[in-house]
């Protein structure tokens, strides 16, 4: 004997709305949100001594190819 499974028992009946699904992913940001302030209330606080600081930071090297020192030339933008 086989029993019949009602009409509202169906897998695309049990999906949710695309408004159901968007308040659930608004609510988990909104979570994620509130466990990272939280995190950072109960956190370390940040230096602010001068001494904790690196003294010296280094700049990045920029190279400049040919091709873009020709534009820039041609453009009266000198880089040197």
């Amino acid at each position: 004997m086989t029993r019949e499974t009602p009409a509202s028992h169906l897998t695309h009946d049990e999906l949710p709305t695309t408004g159901e699904l968007a308040r659930d992913c608004r609510a988990v940001g909104a979570n994620l949100r509130l466990e990272r302030a939280a995190r950072a209330a109960v956190g370390t606080v940040p230096s602010i001594h001068f001494e904790d600081f690196p003294r010296e930071v280094s700049k990045r090297e920029i190279t400049i190819s040919e091709a873009a020192s020709r534009l820039a030339n041609a453009l009266h933008l000198h880089l040197d």
